[in-house]
């Protein structure tokens, strides 16, 4: 068997759970492990990486309507709800936009990429059944070997329930305002070396804005085979998204109007999604205590949605076919050194079109603005280790060397023209079309931490990782205006971090302070045209406290502080602060359980003000959420939720942000409860 010792990123560990924090100091309770960090399974407790674990007690507790629901429980990360199912992405930074800010990003199920690297989207977290999830695992910061390209600012990665041991079935009806209604139901069972699980969910919201609301459907099947030479995992996961999309509602401190909090400027908006991915992960032990993993898998994806953010609403349609293969082998030389290397490889077939319907306008003409295709390919060799240099201290390392090339093929005519080659009067078109090209990227990050232990119950940690991303395609082949090539380069980042954490059998804490300096940063200059020169400078404080105050009452508490600035004056002001990037992000969570069949949870969200724009100019004062959470249990298979968010019926905004001289906002819903009914048999 491989040893479990650290992975190969020293970060601090931060729990989420406060039930997955207390099954690790019980000697009767299971091992609490991880994946996330190097593809096979490690106890948490050992694991030096700032990794947060949010439990299938809590994904089944909170019950999230949508992703930002769950991830906003784990310091340093904050999801920005758009309308719908949409959202915007920030972990140890602001909330980044733009064609390829999500590449900042590396957002997985069971380790495997949602997206191929160069073609993310910002709002892929809702391809992923997280609602039926094991587990969801989340690195803040640069991610570690195994990772690579677009784990720059941290990894989600979503991790699938196992098959289970015995006969399994679950069924549950869940109903809320403006008619939301969702249906999950689940089948699980083993024979003999097989096991298999399916997953089934369906939701349907009318939508709090008017002309809005969606209908989704989610689908993961997985088969485990148990072998006397092989083990093998294997999952079939499928999405559908059909959503009618509200807009932003303009006008300073619009979200407190009670007249217009329903508003939908853009009542022709919608996005049609869908998804399918499948793998199989081929595991096996070898001699003198080895492991050899290896994974194929298949990502398919389609995606229109008509740009309500843009000038005369143009359509997008994009898509995806990929073919991929994970590797990896691991090796333990000696007592205290195990050793472990791989290659990954991807190769991509994408599209992307877009096209205005409207009649022209100025630069913003009728017909297709892009019609292009990109051939990629992808592939990665990474190699690691973690030496138990002394019985108290660990010293983890990684490598890892990436190559990423784009065969880019215009399927419209070149240049910065309407389709038919016709000019826009007076300055030209918005849009432009590079001809035919093609892109070699070659990147190389590592990691190497630092695992100190004080005493039995307190570790000390420090940490150094270098992270990159490619540009993704949008960028550089969705220009505008003049620019007809690009010539972008990678981004950088490059973090420091030290840790303290604290274990014993009612109390744990976990405390990080990091500074993160992000070099080559994509941005879009005055004349509309993508290039490199951006820098920006990322530090924060990130606290995580639980404690069982008694046998029936828990206290958690996660905060953070931190301050993102712009570290030079290519976009505005050096020393200005990154817009849509609250210094103070913090909640507080109180579970009572006066019976054993009934849990009770409060619980506090606060987020802090943030400006608006890059010159720093606007601002949005903050808000603080309730939520309230009670749980019955009737006899050993009937159960009740409910669910009441924003108890206290605030005023607040989901998204807020200043550009083309108005305040925008994606207004955030007032009081509402969900009432689910489920039965397990």
């Amino acid at each position: 068997m491989i040893k479990k010792y650290a992975t190969p990123l020293a970060m601090t560990i931060s729990l989420v759970s406060g039930s997955t924090i207390a099954a690790e100091n019980s000697s009767t309770a299971p091992e609490t492990v991880a994946v996330t960090a190097d593809r096979i399974e490690k106890q948490l407790n050992e694991q030096s990486v700032a990794l947060s674990i949010i439990s299938q007690e809590d994904i089944e507790s909170i019950g999230h309507t949508h992703i930002s629901q769950i991830l906003n429980q784990v310091p340093g990360v904050s999801i920005s709800r758009g309308n719908g199912q949409e959202n915007l992405t920030a972990i140890r930074s602001g909330v980044l936009t733009g064609t390829g800010s999500c590449g900042a990003f590396y957002f997985a199920e069971d380790g495997i990429p949602l997206r191929a690297p160069g073609f993310c989207n910002v709002n892929e977290l809702f391809d992923v059944n997280a609602e039926q999830a094991a587990r969801i695992e989340i690195i803040r910061g640069p991610g570690t070997a195994v990772h690579g390209s677009n784990a720059l600012n941290g990894v989600i990665n979503v991790i699938s329930q196992a098959p289970s041991t015995e006969p399994e079935s679950h069924l549950s009806f869940e109903g809320g305002p403006d008619k939301y209604g969702r249906i999950k139901a689940s089948h699980s069972d083993t024979n003999g070396k097989h096991g298999y699980r399916i997953s089934l969910q369906g939701n349907h919201d009318d939508g709090y804005k008017d002309e809005s609301g969606f209908d989704q459907q989610k689908m993961n099947l997985r088969h485990d085979y148990h072998g006397e030479t092989w083990t093998i995992q294997s999952m079939l996961a499928a999405s559908n998204l059909n959503q009618e999309t509200a807009g932003y509602i303009l006008g300073k401190d619009a979200y407190k109007n009670d007249d217009r909090k329903r508003e939908n400027p853009n009542p022709e908006a919608f996005r049609n999604s869908s998804s399918a991915r499948f793998y199989s992960r081929f595991e096996r032990e070898g001699e003198k205590d080895s492991r050899f993993v290896v994974t194929p898998y298949l990502r398919y994806t389609e995606m229109e949605f008509l740009q309500h953010f843009l000038p005369e609403t143009p359509l997008e349609e994009n898509g995806e076919r990929t073919v991929g293969l994970q590797s990896a082998f691991y090796q333990n030389y000696s007592e205290n050194v195990t050793l472990y290397n791989g290659f990954d490889m991807e190769v991509t077939k994408a599209y992307l079109k877009q096209s205005q319907s409207e009649p022209t306008k100025g630069p913003f003409p009728t017909g297709p603005h892009y019609d292009y295709e990109v051939d990629a390919l992808y592939s990665a060799w990474f190699i690691g280790g973690d030496w138990q240099a002394t019985s108290s201290t660990k010293v983890n390392f990684g490598g890892r060397y990436d190559i990423q090339f784009y065969d880019y093929d215009n399927l419209m005519i070149d240049g910065n023209t309407a389709a038919d080659g016709s000019a826009c009067m007076p300055n030209g078109c918005r849009y432009a079309r590079p001809a035919d090209d093609k892109e070699r990227f070659r990147n190389s990050s590592f990691n190497l931490g630092v695992v100190h232990s004080l005493s039995e119950h307190t570790d000390l940690t420090a940490n150094a990782g270098h992270g990159f991303r490619a540009p993704q395609a949008a960028e550089l082949y969705r220009l505008q205006t003049q620019q007809l090539s690009a010539n972008l380069d990678e981004e950088s980042l490059n973090s420091i971090e030290f840790g303290l954490r604290g274990d014993w059998n009612t109390f744990q804490y976990r405390t990080s302070i990091y500074w993160m300096h992000k070099n080559d940063v994509i941005i879009q200059d005055s004349n509309r045209s993508n290039i490199n020169g951006g820098k920006t400078i990322d530090r924060g404080l990130e606290a995580n406290f639980s404690w069982q105050l008694t046998p029936t009452l828990l206290w958690q508490l996660q905060a953070s502080y931190s301050k993102h600035q712009y570290a030079n004056n290519a976009l505005t002001a050096d020393g200005n602060e990154v817009d849509t990037a609250p210094r103070q992000l913090a909640g507080t969570l109180v579970r009572w359980s006066p019976f054993a069949s009934t849990r009770i949870e409060l619980e506090i969200q606060h987020q802090g003000e943030y400006f608006l724009e890059e010159d720093n100019l606007h601002r949005y004062p903050g808000h603080t959420l309730t939520n309230l959470r009670w749980r019955q249990q009737y006899g050993e298979q009937l159960y009740s939720v409910v669910r009441i968010n924003n108890l206290t019926d605030i005023d607040y905004a989901e998204r807020a942000d200043y550009a083309f001289g108005n305040y925008r906002y994606f207004v955030g819903e007032p009081r509402a409860a969900y009432i689910e009914v489920g039965i397990d048999f």
